[in-house]
């Protein structure tokens, strides 16, 4: 390009109009909030024995995404060539209502890690001001990423079960943090089980969450299976928590008794099963993406007719639940639910006055200097 062109295109660019900026409010003073950082045992102990209190916030963010009081745009995956089976992932939402809060979860799942007995996943939240956009907080988020998880998805199995015979044998596939998760927050909304299965590739993993269950005063009979096939079977409300990267579950006979599951980690399930089976979601845009089992299964079917609904739909009574077909609700996790779970977690920390604020955070705060 010559010379003349690029001074061409600079006098076309300073003839584009600027949006003017926003007059200043007479009156009106904002300031930046206090920025804080908190840790993952703040994060643990604000958590603690809060299992219906977010069981109640988790609920009411579904019905505030799903009458359209949220922004929750589509997570982005960053993938390595190199490590194909690694990603991070960015999850930006804001959430209104009496919440009204901004901000983004990175989360990373690094599955080589569980080899050397680290946690696959590892993730922190950033808080956002809804009123100035100045971030807030910077939690550690791998057990918030946890908390919303399990009770959302404690939530689903509540609500899903309502019509059909309550399921009193729970089988866990994959028993990792999240599996543990998903049983204290089932257990401390009023969950009992008669039996309790475990299943996991790795039979170290399964043992330690055996011993989990004994330690926590699990009731009723605790099994240790030795295949997926035997858990299933003999379980009416299956968990999938697992690290799979496709599905490994392919035989519909073996959920002929037409059980309830959680099909939390996604991507466990055949499409086929899934096609033969009633299907609830948290966001139907979400959810079918990046691989899971319901977007391999509106590729199979050709559509999107195989999902019966979201669990927003099922809380506000626009759908039924059937009673004799396996029903299976697969969450895709939205980044509104972290934000909530967080800023209930930031402002108990701050009400215990334990928050550790960085002074000096922002260095510059006047706007003419």
């Amino acid at each position: 390009m010559s010379g003349t062109e690029h001074a061409a295109q600079a006098a076309e660019a300073s003839e584009v109009p600027q949006a003017p900026e926003a007059p200043e409010a007479p009156g009106r003073t904002l300031s930046a909030p206090p920025f804080s950082v908190i840790s993952g045992s703040q994060v643990q102990q604000a958590l603690e024995g809060r299992e219906s209190e977010i069981a109640d916030l988790v609920e009411r963010v579904y019905r505030l995404h799903g009458g359209g009081d949220s922004v929750n745009p589509p997570s982005y995956f960053l993938r390595f060539p190199d490590r194909p089976s690694s990603r991070i992932i960015a999850l930006p939402a804001s959430i209104g209502g009496d919440i009204g809060v901004d901000g983004i979860k990175w989360v990373s799942s690094f599955p080589e890690n569980t080899a050397s007995g680290l946690p696959r996943a590892s993730a922190v939240l950033i808080l956002n001001d809804h009123e100035t956009g100045y971030p807030f907080a910077c939690l550690e988020a791998s057990i918030i990423n946890a908390a919303r998880t399990a009770s959302s998805a404690a939530l689903a199995a509540d609500r899903l079960s309502r019509g059909r015979t309550r399921p009193v044998r729970v089988g866990f596939i994959g028993t990792g943090l999240i599996a543990r998760h998903i049983h204290t927050h089932l257990t401390a909304t009023g969950w009992s089980f008669e039996e309790t299965g475990v299943y996991d590739l790795a039979a170290d993993s399964a043992a330690g969450f055996h011993g989990y269950l004994e330690r926590s005063g699990a009731k009723g009979r605790l099994t240790v299976h030795d295949s997926a096939e035997s858990l299933i079977r003999s379980s009416d409300l299956v968990v999938f928590a697992t690290v799979a990267g496709a599905p490994h579950i392919h035989d519909l006979a073996w959920f002929d008794h037409a059980p309830l599951v959680l099909h939390v980690s996604l991507r466990d399930l055949a499409p086929e099963i899934l096609l033969a089976s009633a299907n609830f979601v948290d966001d139907i845009e979400h959810c079918l993406k990046a691989e899971t089992s319901p977007h391999l299964a509106e590729r199979l079917s050709g559509g999107r007719d195989f999902i019966d609904g979201t669990l927003d739909d099922v809380l506000s009574g626009r759908v039924t639940v059937p009673a004799d077909r396996t029903v299976v609700f697969s969450p895709f996790g939205l980044g509104v639910l972290d934000l909530a779970v967080g800023k209930f977690v930031h402002d108990e920390v701050a009400r215990r006055g334990g928050p550790h604020v960085v002074d000096g955070f922002f260095h510059e705060l006047r706007r003419h200097g």
